[in-house]
């Protein structure tokens, strides 16, 4: 696995970090959820949500490579049509995104511990639109030639989903510290979001 990192391009691993820093910062209803449970029940249940919230996505990941690693064995030049059906999804992501209003007013919290952990985990798992994003967000950034392409995914996703949870962390805190005079930009950050996804797969398609 170390030797699969260390193989990786540094500034495709840049590139990603910071894409899916951006798209983590983007409100969806991830970020809802984190601060409406540290709205509900202080910081720490804000935490735990996002807690919860990151764990569904580890398992999202896993899926993945399970199921992507089968795919590269089973179907000749599924690389490359994982990664162009990738591009077509993020394309249909984009402009749902420059349409969509903020979802920070609709999520509703979870004021306990283990109760807002166990939602977030559930919430994330059972979104089927996590599962794609995961399919068609990460092996845009592998390349054959740095190693196994399962390892190169399983890596990125544990990038992505550590800076998610952070950044939900932070969301939960400051919701629970400001309330509901937390400052929300979610309309600017979809309209941004949005081009991030369209840039990405105009350069899956063009590569």
């Amino acid at each position: 696995m170390f030797e699969t990192l260390f193989a990786m391009d540094a500034a495709l691993i840049l590139t990603f970090t910071g894409a899916g820093i951006l798209l983590n910062i983007t409100p969806g209803s991830d970020v809802a959820f984190s601060m409406a449970s540290g709205i509900s029940g202080g910081p720490r249940a804000g935490v735990a949500a996002a807690t919860g919230i990151t764990l569904g996505g580890l398992t999202h990941v896993f899926f993945a490579v399970v199921g992507i690693s089968a795919a590269l064995m089973a179907v000749p030049h599924a690389y490359d049509i994982i990664r162009y059906l990738g591009a077509a999804y993020l394309i249909i992501l984009a402009v749902k995104t420059w349409r969509a209003p903020p979802e920070l007013e609709k999520a509703r919290g979870a004021s306990r511990l283990v109760s807002a952990l166990k939602r977030g985990y559930l919430t994330n798992l059972l979104n089927p639109k996590v599962a794609l994003f995961i399919v068609a967000f990460l092996p845009q950034f592998t390349r054959p030639e740095a190693g196994p392409i399962w390892q190169q995914i399983f890596i990125l996703g544990l990038i992505f989903n550590a800076s998610g949870l952070v950044i939900n962390s932070t969301y939960g805190i400051a919701a629970g510290l400001a309330g509901h005079r937390i400052i929300r930009m979610g309309g600017t950050l979809n309209k941004i979001t949005s081009i991030v996804f369209g840039g990405l797969a105009a350069r899956l398609i063009w590569e």
